[in-house]
């Protein structure tokens, strides 16, 4: 993500200025505006793939390009430190008019409403708040639009905190308190402490912490395993070597099978902007489970398809370190994408469009990162399937 560090009492980029006129005469009329009132100066503040440092006077964003844009902030503390990164997104429509408050006491953006007085002066006197209006940085609005453009709303609210914030750290609680409380489940507990090793006993004494309710993403939930419940031996080895049976239950809770690109991207953004390291694992795993789903790939063509074009402008933006060691199973994008490589050149049902995007995938990953997708029948990494013997 590009960052942008000045000093003047307002957001400025020259890149700004490379917006044509019809353009800039659209979006100041019809942009939306985002208002933050109180931030103070110091503030790492940004939207969408761009941040930079606020001054005295900085009251906000102006002319942004209606549809989905990601907000985001990390406050400095008393030590003059950056606290962890914090965001929401927003759905701006034409003339969209948006009011936030800094909460000081909380070094954090407001939760509460804006009074709609307050709202509606703001309005009026928008051409006086103009000046003290960074203008959106529009040579990106069209990278931003290839990264979030299957994302839905009905994505957005299934997926997203009930708080409205993305945090890159989570806030934590102490369950045992209320474990506590019952008497049941200390006599279980002390049960299972008779059976175990001093080790575990060690672990049981440690703070039970989980996500504070309603701060946590809401991705959609897969499956621990490849096969079901009540598989049979000869089953489990069958579901173990393919991830479809994991991919249909997964989408089977979405409302179409599209919205598992949306996620894919949902979960990519919230951890390059968002720098959520709960969404970055979410997005491992779905790409596992896609490149994984052999059988899945010749009759869900479409959303293979989307994802070979995702996942290419996914790694044009991803940070170096998660794209080195490319010549080892670590890299484990270029894992997998090896394996659905493997599966799509082989299999006899998938011809046309999608072994064509395939192959040339191949090319400009190799042109530009040099992996090495020759010789794809061959095994190149030492995960051996799981037998279940049948006696």
């Amino acid at each position: 993500m590009s960052r942008i560090t000045i000093n003047l009492t307002i957001m400025e980029s020259k890149e700004s200025c490379e917006m044509n006129q019809e353009v800039a005469k659209y979006l100041f009329k019809q942009g939306g505006t985002l208002i933050v009132l109180d931030m103070p100066p110091g503030t790492d503040f940004g939207i969408d793939l761009k941040s930079w440092t606020t001054g005295s006077n900085f009251k906000g964003i102006k002319m942004i390009p209606p549809g989905l844009h990601f907000v985001h902030y990390s406050a400095t503390n008393e030590f003059n430190e950056s606290v962890p990164r914090v965001g929401f997104f927003h759905v701006f429509k034409e003339r969209d008019f948006i009011v936030k408050r800094w909460d000081k006491k909380e070094e954090d953006m407001s939760s509460q409403p804006i009074e709609d007085e307050l709202v509606e002066r703001l309005k009026i006197n928008h051409k006086e708040l103009d000046k003290f209006l960074g203008p959106y940085p529009y040579e990106i609005v069209n990278q931003w639009k290839e990264l979030t453009d299957k994302i839905n709303d009905d994505i957005l609210e299934r997926c997203l905190p009930l708080s409205g914030f993305v945090r890159s750290a989570l806030e934590l609680e102490n369950y045992d308190n209320e474990m506590r409380l019952k008497e049941n489940d200390k006599n279980k507990q002390r049960r299972r402490e008779s059976g175990l090793s001093v080790e575990a006993k060690e672990e049981l004494l440690l703070p039970n912490l989980k996500p504070k309710k309603g701060t946590e993403l809401r991705f959609t939930e897969i499956p621990e395993r490849n096969y079901p419940d009540d598989a049979t031996p000869a089953e489990i080895t069958e579901y173990s070597l393919d991830s479809t049976y994991a991919l249909n239950t997964t989408i089977q809770k979405m409302k179409d099978q599209s919205e598992i690109i949306g996620e894919l991207q949902l979960a990519f953004v919230c951890f390059l902007v968002g720098q959520s390291l709960e969404a970055f694992e979410h997005w491992k795993k779905l790409i596992a489970l896609i490149c994984g789903a052999e059988k899945a790939i010749s009759h869900r063509r479409s959303v293979y398809i989307d994802f070979l074009h995702i996942i290419e402008i996914q790694l044009s933006h991803a940070p170096e370190d998660i794209l080195c060691d490319i010549v080892s199973s670590n890299n484990f994008v270029y894992y997998h994408l090896r394996k659905l490589f493997a599966t799509i050149e082989i299999n006899p049902e998938i011809e046309g469009r999608l072994k064509s995007e395939a192959t040339r995938l191949q090319v400009r990953l190799t042109n530009k990162f040099s992996w090495d997708f020759s010789n794809l029948q061959e095994e190149e990494f030492d995960e051996a399937p799981v037998v279940v013997a049948i006696d």
